[in-house]
């Protein structure tokens, strides 16, 4: 068993380092998503998307104004 670390070290490292940056992007994606804000990294008005990807934002802010909250 220690024979197999040894040869493998090297690869085992490269596993170990793949898998945390891949972690970390996942966590980065996560909070910016909770956090309400776009992946594209520009401005949603001209965006043809702006309607589906914060549509739950949209919604929120025509309920307050036609309640007049």
């Amino acid at each position: 068993m220690l024979t197999w670390f040894s040869v493998n070290a090297g690869n085992i490292i490269v596993i170990l380092i793949l898998a945390a940056a891949v972690f970390f992007a996942v966590r980065t994606i996560i909070r910016d998503k909770r956090q309400g804000r776009s992946g594209c990294g520009c401005q949603c008005g001209g965006c043809a998307m702006s309607g589906t990807c914060h549509n739950h934002q949209h919604k929120k802010q025509r309920r307050q104004t036609h309640t007049g909250r």
